[in-house]
């Protein structure tokens, strides 16, 4: 048996993209741990399945009519929602539903990592940084900053850096600073407050 003859390559690949699309979207709306892509073809598999079952009617209803035969535009068209936008909707509408407080309740959260939970929200913050050695850096962390997400390490770029007092208040800007990079083996802790408080 010959796994590269055309018709068991297509329904190879019938079978695996659409659970790969899912999957390599799911892990940028969701970072975590990612996975080499030979442990994830059961998964691929699997989620192209779903993705078949939920759209088995239309794809009936599309398959009856002779689509094909009325407009091959449309029918091709169809096929590029059920092979590639379909499984990428699926997993909008599961982040949806999952960050919902009903379905938090029963069930967790599915951000991994505190650090990716709140940077995810893209809000301003001014930022205490202490360091393992003790050192306390102060920045704003607004639209120019950056964090790394999972499964990186955890580094923050914050696109000011601010001169502190002795209270831990932010006294001024720096002068002529373009921010600070912090990297993860150096953070201690972080301290956010309200950029408008």
């Amino acid at each position: 048996m010959d796994i590269w003859e055309l018709d068991k390559l297509i329904l190879f690949l019938l079978f695996v993209i659409p659970g790969f699309i899912s999957i390599k979207t799911y892990q940028i709306v969701f970072p975590g741990t990612v996975r080499a892509a030979s442990d994830q073809i059961v998964d691929a598999i699997a989620y192209s399945s779903i993705n078949y079952a939920i759209l088995f009617y239309p794809i009936t209803l599309v398959e009856g009519k002779e689509l094909r035969d009325y407009s091959s535009f449309c029918y091709y068209l169809f096929y590029v929602f059920v092979f590639l936008l379909a499984p990428i909707l699926w997993v909008i509408l599961l982040k949806y539903i999952r960050t919902r407080n009903v379905f938090q309740k029963n069930a967790p959260h599915p951000t991994e990592k505190p650090w990716d939970f709140v940077f995810a929200q893209r809000r301003e913050y001014w930022v205490k940084v202490t360091l393992k050695n003790g050192t306390v850096l102060g920045g704003k962390y607004a639209s120019k900053s950056f964090t790394s997400s999972s499964p990186s390490e955890q580094e923050i770029y914050l696109e000011e850096s601010w001169v502190l007092s002795e209270k831990g208040g932010f006294l001024k800007k720096k002068d002529r600073s373009e921010g600070v990079l912090i990297t993860s083996g150096e953070i201690s802790f972080l301290e956010f407050r309200n950029i408008r408080g």
